[in-house]
């Protein structure tokens, strides 16, 4: 069974991905406008009415904001932690509260199956209420997100190194986040255990941890501030050639844009 994958947006002004099968789907966060959403899935010829649920990695606002409206509009289930649930109910960037009729609850490494998705939420390090990555298997075929991270922890591991198609974090430059605007307080929390990601520590985990039944990586949640798509891709690249790993021969890479829809892949 084919799997469609596209980013609609992914980075701290707004995060959602849709991921579907057959004739229906699913998405993956909703942190940008609803209207946003159904523009970039129409454009790809898929109906908006086509999305069956939502589910949620943590409750940062970019994460957040449209779940109340798209769950009403397309009359839709919303998954999370209980925890997360919590707090998008506390956000005050969150635009509608989820019906209660639409709430439902995940629990981490506990699969839940949904149609034809087999979907395992896991423990990700990050400062929000609770925090998720989500490993998705479709027959065969095996789908992991794991972004807003600040450490590749052993639980993260075990499912990015299961995954034919990777959704991984690469938010920040180093020297760039260092020799930057920021204050300080907010270069630790960025760079701390439970904040981001920076291109070279997802760099040299993807080098020193490639399988080759690894197909598709996506680089996501870029920092606008702090790094370049150039700089993500020239990083992973440089770094996987150390290993005699040659993006575009042996794995696909792909960087994803902050506010630019992806093109739809279908796997």
């Amino acid at each position: 069974m084919e799997i469609r994958f596209m980013s609609i947006g992914s980075g701290s002004c707004g995060n959602c991905y849709y991921l579907g099968v057959g004739d229906y789907g699913i998405l993956i966060d909703a942190g940008i406008p609803s209207k946003t959403i159904r523009n970039a899935l129409k454009k790809e010829g898929i109906a908006f009415e086509s999305i069956c649920a939502v589910f949620v990695t943590h409750d940062h606002a970019d994460h957040i904001k449209s779940l109340g409206v798209i769950s009403a509009k397309a009359n839709i289930p919303v998954y999370a932690t209980r925890e997360v649930h919590k707090g998008i109910t506390q956000n005050y960037c969150t635009t509608k509260l989820i019906e209660p009729m639409y709430v439902r609850y995940v629990e981490k490494e506990e699969t839940v199956t949904f149609r034809d998705f087999s979907i395992t939420p896991f423990e990700v390090p990050h400062d929000g209420s609770d925090n998720v990555g989500y490993f998705i298997e479709v027959g065969e075929k095996r789908f992991c997100i794991a972004t807003d991270l600040g450490e590749i922890t052993e639980t993260v591991a075990s499912y990015v190194e299961k995954a034919n198609y990777l959704v991984i974090e690469s938010n920040y430059e180093e020297q760039m986040l260092a020799m930057g605007r920021y204050p300080e307080f907010l270069k630790v929390r960025v760079s701390g255990p439970r904040g981001h990601l920076s291109n070279q520590v997802t760099a040299r985990y993807l080098a020193a941890n490639f399988n080759e039944h690894l197909k598709n990586i996506w680089l996501c949640h870029l920092s606008e501030e702090n790094n370049h798509p150039e700089l993500a891709y020239k990083a992973v690249a440089m770094e996987m050639g150390r290993y005699g790993i040659i993006p575009g021969k042996d794995v696909e890479l792909t960087v994803l844009k902050r506010t630019t829809p992806s093109r739809l892949f279908v796997l």
